[in-house]
């Protein structure tokens, strides 16, 4: 056996590496990074996971790089910190730049630390989370850092659907560095200090002549609102990782797992008797679909994804008896609820994201259409409708919807309809299930008799009545089994759970093929 004489250089040595790879960049560069409202890759881990659970993996490597000086410059970690932990006594896996060692840069050795966990996150079927804050290739090292790029979006596309990838954006992230937050599930942004673009201000003054800041070029705001490519946009980055915790605790950890349940007091047939009047007897005016939503839920809460962007639709998670549970729904308070471009993608991603991790999908309907105008036409309705029609139909996990107020045309069929595959369809007698709306339809239909007629106003007013009474209400398509049952409003809490739990055991498989082609 070796004496302490021996061992206690070799002693020496790990603690004087391990407390250089822990300082970072050092003392200065860390008082720099609070300076800028924003803490170190370790103090973001610590609040991220469960104390004192963080294992850390690599923490001694450094880059290979020996032009531009950089040889005499290596700092242990390389720039980022990599390891697993746990979040609610579940593992995940992670890795957290370091902004304080050479402005986070990429360098190929970082690269293949991120790597490794992301492989081990697979092969054990665990989340990957990365906490961004980089300068984006380590420019010293060329192409090398490019390909550890690039070795990242592999893995990124391979563990899509497998495992949950959810990206927090606390600092700069720019240039081919946003590609791989892009390809994750989520991305949570900090306002005011984080930022996302592929060119950055100054390139663009250069090439267009626009001036623009980083924080309206790429800030927290814009991509929530503007965008669309963030999720979520935190007050501070302390928000933002307990909003990280939250996610989490709703998602399964890989796509053989059910979803975490948590046992809720909230009793599961209760009747709720503020739905009763929250649909408006004037068909033509607004409500906030979100208060259904609170209503029906567990405890009344609702943790929405997307809540600046596309507000004509509201998407998020919560739970009914204690199960995670994805909500869809139209929001006739915007738009009077149309479905539009922007609308149809964010609806899409989520509707495939549940179906990836075996959470079921609550949709509730209240649609008059898609939005009708040039801008939408020539930007593409056609196709981005399209998506969300094909993710609702190739999805398998279970589907109920609850059709509130208006469903029309084709925004019927694509929002959950029993056509295409939605198990248990809803509808309240507010209800209105028909091609077009009442006027628009007498208008057509009776064109040449309401030109004829003495008074056409008090006739058209007949008709519309008489249409109303005959297919703008959800008896027609209960006839014909399209809707399985009309519900009281006040009873949709207790009536979607009963369904979710008769299809708690639902197998349904699409046909064998590499993949379908969704119309991108």
């Amino acid at each position: 056996m070796n004496g302490p004489s021996e061992t206690d250089p070799l002693r020496a040595r790990l603690q004087q590496l391990e407390k250089q790879a822990e300082l970072g960049g050092g003392a200065d560069r860390i008082a720099k990074q609070h300076e800028a409202g924003k803490l170190t890759a370790r103090e973001r881990i610590d609040l991220l996971l469960d104390p004192g659970s963080f294992t850390e993996m690599d923490k001694f490597v450094t880059h290979r790089s020996s032009d531009f000086g950089m040889g005499d410059k290596k700092i242990p970690g390389d720039g980022v910190v990599t390891g697993y932990g746990t979040v609610e006594g579940r593992q995940v896996f992670l890795f957290a730049q370091d902004f304080t060692v050479f402005g986070g840069s990429l360098s190929g050795a970082y690269a293949q630390k991120i790597c490794k966990i992301m492989d081990l996150a697979m092969r054990v079927g665990a989340p990957v989370i990365g906490l961004n804050d980089s300068g984006g290739a380590r420019i010293q090292e060329g192409v090398e850092s490019l390909a550890g790029y690039a070795d990242i979006f592999v893995r990124n596309t391979l563990a899509s659907g497998v495992v949950p990838q959810i990206s927090l954006i606390l600092g700069p992230c720019a240039g081919g560095a946003v590609y791989s937050p892009a390809i994750t599930d989520f991305i949570m942004m900090v306002k005011d200090t984080s930022y996302m673009f592929i060119t950055g201000p100054d390139v663009i003054k250069t090439v267009t002549h626009q001036e623009v800041s980083k924080e309206e070029l790429g800030g927290a705001l814009t991509h929530n609102q503007k965008s669309g490519v963030a999720h979520f946009a935190a007050e501070n980055e302390q928000a933002a990782l307990a909003m990280t915790r939250e996610l989490l605790s709703y998602l399964p950890s890989n796509n053989q797992e059910d979803p975490p349940s948590q046992p809720s007091e909230d009793d599961p047939f209760r009747a709720d008797e503020s739905l009763k009047t929250v649909v408006p007897n004037n068909p033509n005016k607004p409500y906030d679909m979100k208060e259904i939503i609170h209503a029906i839920v567990d405890d009344g809460h609702f943790f929405e994804v997307q809540e600046h962007y596309a507000k004509n639709m509201v998407v998020g998670f919560a739970r009914m008896n204690g199960r995670s549970v994805g909500f869809v729904a139209n929001q006739p308070a915007v738009l009077a609820g149309c479905v539009d471009i922007d609308a149809s993608v964010k609806a899409a991603r989520f509707v495939r994201f549940c179906d990836c991790f075996n959470i079921p999908i609550v949709t509730l309907v209240d649609v008059p259409g898609f939005l009708p105008g040039t801008d939408q036409e020539w930007g593409g309705i056609i196709t981005h409708g399209a998506k969300l029609l094909y993710a609702f139909a190739e999805s398998t996990v279970p589907k109920v919807t609850v059709i509130t107020r208006k469903a029309y045309g084709g925004a019927y069929d694509v929002m959950a309809s029993k056509h295409i595959r939605a198990d248990i369809n809803f509808a309240w007698p507010t209800a209105e299930i028909a091609v077009m709306g009442p006027e628009g339809a007498v208008n057509i239909i009776f064109r040449d008799e309401l030109k004829k007629a003495p008074d056409a106003a008090v006739e058209r007013a007949r008709l519309v009545n008489d249409y109303r009474e005959k297919f703008a209400n959800p008896f027609k398509a209960a006839e014909l089994g399209y809707i399985d049952e009309v519900i009281r409003p006040e009873d949709t809490r207790a009536r979607v759970i009963r369904a979710l739990e008769m299809l708690k055991n639902k197998r349904q498989e699409n046909p064998p093929r590499k993949h379908g082609n969704i119309p991108l």
